[in-house]
């Protein structure tokens, strides 16, 4: 698979994440947080259960592979988790800013933990989609509230999540396979949390049933397996640039589904984050050709 289509794969991805916005906060209305997450990543592992376990067969892996992609699973869970925490005790606006803190982390934790330096062209790239994110939510000062380190914290098990999906995927030569473990750890310790702590019936499962199912077969069965395979081929750091792009799709299809509109700086935050985006995709693969050229 080429870097491009790896790339293509990832904005799919992020495409799907970010229009699934609208059946999470219907879910919302029925579940609480631990539960509705865990039940959707549940049903996603089902979806891919069947080719995880063909793939599974071929597979490259070691006792020790396991652990890692349940390690993937629990920086997953970790992030989702601690994201949730965090947007119950502060503004929508700053918990979109600081979970986009996870994308120049990325290439900082590959750099100093794992001495991958990336394309220079990311530094700029994950500092600008930073910039295009804070511009998404309306600006203005970021008042840090007591929810915001929950939020902050959620945002270093982000990168790390993005980080094992590409080292395991590369690891294993099984993409569907992490993407399978990742989904089954983090739904039964969602749901094992949610179980522990919040109300739930048999009524309000079925009321968010339709939800539950959207999500699970499209968000986390198809977008999150997408993004496991797409990694198999493009580096961390390209990656998060590029998943950084939900939040556009979100604005996107909160003003078509919602009827929402976007200030003229909400659209400067999308352009800003589209361009980085094309930045990391484009100036690489040229490098190259010119690096290629001149060899020739």
């Amino acid at each position: 698979m080429s870097r491009t289509t790896a790339n293509l794969l990832l904005l799919l991805a992020a495409a799907i994440w970010g229009t699934a916005f609208v059946a999470q906060k219907l879910g919302a209305e029925h579940l609480g947080p631990m539960l509705f997450t865990g039940l959707r990543f549940l049903v996603g592992a089902l979806v891919v259960l069947p080719l995880a376990l063909r793939e599974a067969r071929r597979a490259r892996w070691s006792r020790a592979d396991w652990g890692g992609m349940a390690a993937t699973g629990g920086a997953l869970f970790c992030g989702a988790a601690c994201q949730q925490i965090g947007i119950g005790m502060t503004t929508a606006t700053n918990a979109g800013f600081l979970t986009a803190l996870y994308v120049p982390l990325v290439p900082l934790i590959g750099l100093l933990a794992l001495r991958m330096p990336p394309h220079p062209v990311v530094w700029p790239a994950a500092a600008g989609s930073l910039v295009g994110t804070w511009m998404l939510g309306g600006g203005g000062t970021v008042a840090l509230a007591a929810g915001d380190l929950w939020v902050m914290v959620s945002a270093v098990f982000w990168a790390l999540h993005v980080i094992l999906v590409g080292s395991m995927a590369a690891r294993t030569g099984a993409p569907v396979l992490v993407a399978a473990v990742q989904f089954l750890v983090c739904g039964a310790l969602s749901t094992a949390v949610g179980l522990a702590t919040e109300a739930a019936d048999l009524a309000a499962v079925q009321a968010a049933g339709g939800a539950i199912l959207y999500v699970g077969v499209l968000s986390v069965g198809i977008a999150f397996t997408l993004q496991v395979v797409g990694q198999h081929h493009a580096p961390a750091s390209d990656a998060a640039v590029i998943i950084s792009s939900e939040s556009v799709f979100a604005a996107a299809a909160g003003a078509l589904v919602l009827g929402e509109r976007l200030t003229s700086l909400q659209l400067a935050g999308c352009a800003l984050i589209m361009t980085c985006i094309l930045a990391v995709q484009l100036l690489p693969g040229r490098r190259g050709a010119e690096r290629a050229a001149e060899a020739g």
